[in-house]
C-alpha cells in the first residue's frame, strides 16, 4: 500500500533545517516525519508531498525528491508551484491548484497511483479533496489545528475582521476547511476533546456530524522513542558540560544544585510564559524548592542581547525580563538556547537527574507532544488543563501527571509544589509519566491506528462507499477571484 502525505507547507528534509525558525516550521511536520516513517517501518511506502523551494534566504528544498537515510519507504517529494521562493502559508491559497496538477503529473510520470491520501491543515485538505475529484482516491483529514478556534482567539468584531482575513485569509481558510471536512473519508484527531469541541463549532456546522463515529478516529501522536527516552544518550555528555556552564551563568551558586521548572516550548504569547514567570515570582514555595529553566532556539543568553528573535519572541522575552527584575528573580532564573530534538532530550534527561519538573502552562493546548516527550526522558509533567493535556495526564481515576489552571498563578504554583515539593509524589508522576508514554503514546501505535482506519475505509470503498459530498468551488482551482464570507457579529462578540 502507498500512502501520500499531502502537506504543502513546510521544509521536509533529511537534516529538518529550520525547524521552530518559523511559525510553518513546528509541530506539524514533526508530526508528519514521524507518522511517514513509522509507518515505513511498519511496511507501507509512504510519500510526502510538500512545496519545492528554490530560496537562497531557505537553502535545502531545490530537489524534486529526497529521503530520509534508513527508511526506504520514505520519500520527500516536492511539487514546484506558486513560484521558488518560500511562501507562509497564508499566501499558498491562490496556488494549491497548481500543487494538485504538480501531484498528478508526478505520479503520471511514474506510472502509479497512491492507494489513499492522508492530508494535513486546511491546505492540505482543500487540496486532498480536490485530487479526489479528479482520482476518486479517498483521503483523511488531519486538521492540527482549526481555522475558527484562531480566529476566536483574535475576538473578532466589524472593527477588525477585514485586516484579520486580510492577514490571515479566514475566509479562505474556513471555506477549506467546511469542503475537506464534508469530502473526507474519516478525521484523525489527537483526542475526542477535539473532535466534539473543535469540529462543532458553528462556523463548521453542517460540514460534517460529530457524533458519526465512521468519521471519526482517536490516533494521538507520538514520541520519537529513539530519541527521548530515559536512557543515556550520544549527545548527553556535551549537553551536562553545557547546562552546567549555563547554569553557573545565571544561577547564584549556593542554588546550582536545586531542582529545576524546565519550561520548552516556542516563546509564543499563547504558551504563557509570562503566567509561569508570575507564577514563580509570587510563590515563596517555589523559589525555595526550585530554579526556573526557559529553553529558546537562537537566543543562547537573553540576558545579555536578544535583539536578534523575531518581534513576537522580543515581546515575550520583555515581559519576562520585566517580571524577573519585578519579583526580583535574578540568579534563580536561567534561559539557554537548545539547537535539536536530540540536544533537548539530552537536556531532559540532566534535569531528570536533579529531579526536576517541566511544564507547559499554554492558555490552550490542542494536544501537547512536547510533554509526552519530557515525561518519555523521566520529566514529571505540570501542564494546562484546557485542551488535549486534560485526556494526555488522566484517564479514569488514574493520573499520569499534574493539570493546571493556567490563568491562575496560584493553581500553577500549586501544581510545581505538587511534584517538587514531595520526594515521593516526584517518584509517582515520573514512572506514571513513563508508562503513559510507552504504552500509549509511540508512533508506532499512532501508524498502526492510521493503517488500520485506512485498510477499514478501503474496504468500504470496494463495498460501495463514496465520499464526495461537496463541490470545490471554482477559486480553489484556477486561483483567481476570492472565496468571501459573510460574517455577523453579536454583541457578545464574534459568531
Amino acid at each position: 500500500m502507498r500512502i501520500a502525505f499531502f502537506n504543502p507547507q513546510g521544509n521536509f528534509d533529511p537534516q529538518d533545517l529550520y525547524w521552530t525558525e518559523h511559525a510553518d516550521f513546528g509541530g506539524q511536520l514533526v508530526y508528519v516525519k514521524e507518522l511517514a516513517l513509522a509507518m515505513g517501518e511498519l511496511g507501507i511506502e509512504a510519500d510526502i508531498l510538500t512545496r519545492l523551494i528554490d530560496d537562497p534566504h531557505w537553502p535545502g528544498f531545490s530537489s524534486e525528491l529526497d529521503w530520509y537515510p534508513g527508511n526506504p519507504n520514505v520519500r520527500i517529494i516536492r511539487i514546484p508551484f506558486g513560484g521558488p521562493d518560500f511562501l507562509p502559508k497564508e499566501q499558498l491559497w491562490p496556488h494549491l491548484h497548481e500543487y494538485v496538477r504538480g501531484i498528478e503529473a508526478f505520479y503520471g510520470r511514474e506510472g502509479l497511483r497512491p492507494t489513499f491520501v492522508t492530508t494535513h491543515y486546511g491546505d492540505g485538505g482543500i487540496s486532498g479533496a480536490m485530487f479526489q475529484e479528479q482520482t476518486a482516491i479517498p483521503y483523511s483529514f488531519t486538521a492540527h489545528s482549526l481555522g475558527a478556534q484562531k480566529l476566536e482567539k483574535f475576538e473578532p468584531s466589524p472593527e477588525n475582521m477585514e485586516n484579520l482575513d486580510r492577514r490571515f485569509q479566514f475566509s479562505k481558510r474556513l471555506t477549506a476547511e467546511r469542503i475537506t471536512m464534508a469530502n473526507a473519508a474519516v478525521h484523525f484527531v489527537s483526542t475526542n476533546q477535539e473532535r466534539y469541541e473543535q469540529y462543532s463549532h458553528p462556523y463548521y456546522q453542517g460540514a460534517v456530524d460529530v457524533e458519526d463515529d465512521r468519521r471519526f478516529a482517536v490516533a494521538p501522536p507520538g514520541v520519537n522513542t529513539n530519541v527521548f527516552n530515559p536512557e543515556p544518550g550520544p549527545s548527553d555528555e556535551v549537553v551536562t558540560w553545557r547546562v552546567n556552564e549555563v547554569m553557573r551563568r545565571d544561577l547564584s551558586e549556593e542554588r546550582l544544585s536545586y531542582p529545576c521548572i524546565v519550561a520548552a516550548s516556542r516563546l509564543d504569547a499563547k504558551k504563557n510564559h509570562i503566567g509561569l514567570v508570575r507564577a514563580y515570582g509570587q510563590s515563596q514555595a517555589l523559589q525555595d524548592n526550585a530554579n526556573l529553566v526557559i529553553t529558546l532556539r537562537g537566543i543562547n543568553d537573553p540576558f545579555q542581547d536578544y535583539s536578534r528573535a523575531k518581534p513576537g519572541e522580543k515581546e515575550v522575552l520583555a515581559q519576562i525580563m520585566a517580571a524577573v527584575k519585578e519579583y526580583g528573580l535574578e540568579g534563580k532564573i536561567c534561559m539557554f538556547s537548545i539547537n535539536s530534538q536530540q540536544e533537548l532530550a539530552s537536556c531532559y534527561r540532566v534535569f531528570a537527574r536533579q529531579r526536576s519538573a517541566f511544564t507547559l502552562t499554554s492558555v490552550y493546548e490542542p494536544f501537547g507532544l512536547a510533554p509526552i516527550e519530557a515525561m518519555a526522558c523521566g520529566l514529571p509533567a505540570v501542564v494546562t488543563k484546557n485542551g488535549g493535556p486534560s485526556e494526555v495526564l488522566r484517564e479514569g481515576d488514574r493520573h499520569f501527571g499534574v493539570l493546571v489552571d493556567p490563568t491562575s498563578t496560584e493553581d500553577i504554583a500549586r501544581g510545581l509544589l505538587d511534584v517538587l515539593g514531595s520526594e515521593k509524589r516526584f517518584t509517582e508522576y515520573q514512572e506514571a509519566g513513563k508508562e503513559r508514554v510507552f504504552s500509549t503514546y509511540t508512533w508506532k501505535q499512532t501508524a498502526q491506528r492510521y493503517i488500520d482506519t485506512i485498510e477499514d475505509i478501503l474496504r468500504q470503498k470496494e463495498q460501495g462507499r463514496t465520499f464526495a459530498a461537496t463541490p470545490i468551488p471554482d477559486f480553489f482551482w484556477t486561483g483567481r477571484g476570492d472565496v468571501t464570507i459573510q460574517w455577523q457579529f453579536e454583541s457578545d462578540g464574534g459568531k
